[in-house]
């Protein structure tokens, strides 16, 4: 299995995967999506990890990072390797939902927090030691829902994932929508992560003539599907999902995405915010630093969830030093219970008000509508 281990902000350091971190160090397992369909958001995430500080609340941070290369039983044996051999504190990972999912299952049966870096679904009660950093589905589905009912869009198409992120998307979508008394989804196509032709959906789609689309991929695998749409002569809006919110949908679909618009955090809009956003200050700083460290315009959605991941940990690790020292399951249990009582909290893409009964964070406000205009971000 190709891996990647980091120690804070060194991205080639070397790092003793067999000795024991002291105690008074805090150990961190991230599985990311570094190779496979999904690395596109893996990538930037790895790239922003590397930037993160060496110590937090004097306590020195051992970061250990692997590749889970989009798989969830990669995924699954990362997650079960940090807790049984590198005895972590924290789980961070994965990006991509099909390979989250799983990990929170190792996450909950060992009692250690985990950082969700993709808005997986769990089973009621089975987030216990689960937060999510990106924004639920249901949180963008209103942005988008609104936006639509503006244009006055009556007619969608839908066209996803057949995995967890596409399915959860059709279900919040269509629950907002109803709720909303938003467009309704008329025609229903779906693709795998994998699949490198989505001709014969694009067809039927194309078809049955929708107001809209909305395409529900991620990354670089964003573009194929809407590039089909496109060549198969559909003239209404298309839609993307805040797992498109990166320049990986422009670079590779070129004018074909052009018009397009994309639900996302603040983040990778930091300059177009307006001066009272509550996340302009903090977008900008995570664009500057991360833009500084990558070249101009690098900056990308999921990194800024990597970047709001430490920004959580400056939080959350003061809190759980007063109880209980790292390396230890009271300290484990500590962090989970300053996550739920931290309080409002802003970050760069957004405000987090995680709770015991929510482990979402976000609110209905978090959602920006962005249109691909000559190959850059809009804010709509």
């Amino acid at each position: 299995m190709k891996k990647t281990i980091l120690r804070t902000a060194l991205a080639a350091a070397a790092l003793s995967l067999g000795a024991s971190a002291a105690l008074a160090d805090i150990t961190i397992g991230i599985s990311l999506p570094l190779t496979g369909p999904a690395s596109g958001l893996g990538i930037p995430m790895g790239n922003a990890i590397k930037l993160w500080p060496k110590t937090i609340a004097g306590e020195k941070l051992n970061v250990i990072v692997l590749d889970d290369a989009t798989d969830p039983t990669k995924g699954t044996t990362n997650a079960k390797r940090f807790v049984t051999e590198d005895k972590v504190d924290i789980i961070m990972g994965s990006a991509a939902t099909p390979v989250v999912i799983p990990m929170a299952g190792v996450a909950f049966e060992a009692e250690t927090p985990q950082f969700m870096f993709s808005p997986g679904v769990l089973p009621a009660g089975k987030d216990l030691w689960s937060f999510r950093l990106p924004q639920g589905n249901a949180v963008m589905s209103f942005a988008i829902i609104e936006h639509m009912k503006k244009l006055g869009i009556k007619t969608v198409g839908f066209l996803g994932y057949t995995d967890a992120y596409g399915e959860s998307w059709l279900r919040d979508f269509q629950d907002q929508s109803s709720h909303l008394n938003g467009p309704k989804i008329v025609a229903t196509e779906r693709f795998a992560r994998s699949d490198t032709s989505v001709t014969a959906q694009a067809l039927k789609l194309v078809s049955a003539n929708p107001d809209a689309m909305l395409v529900v991929a991620s990354g670089s695998g964003a573009a194929m599907p809407e590039m089909a749409l496109v060549e198969r002569g559909y003239k209404g809006k298309i839609y993307q999902t805040h797992a498109a919110a990166t320049r990986d949908l422009m670079r590779v679909g070129g004018k074909a995405v052009e018009g397009t618009y994309v639900v996302s955090g603040p983040a990778v809009i930091a300059e177009q915010l307006p001066a009272n956003h509550p996340s302009k200050a903090v977008a900008q700083k995570f664009v500057d630093q991360y833009e500084a460290a990558y070249g101009k315009g690098n900056r990308n959605q999921f990194a800024g969830h990597a970047y709001d991941a430490v920004l959580v940990l400056e939080k959350v690790v003061p809190m759980a030093l007063k109880k209980a020292k790292p390396g230890t399951k009271e300290f484990r249990a500590a962090i989970r219970d300053a996550m739920e009582q931290m309080g409002r909290m802003v970050v760069s893409h957004g405000v987090l008000t995680y709770t015991k009964d929510n482990h979402w964070g976000f609110t209905t406000e978090t959602g920006v509508i962005l249109k691909v205009v000559n190959g850059d971000w809009k804010v709509e």
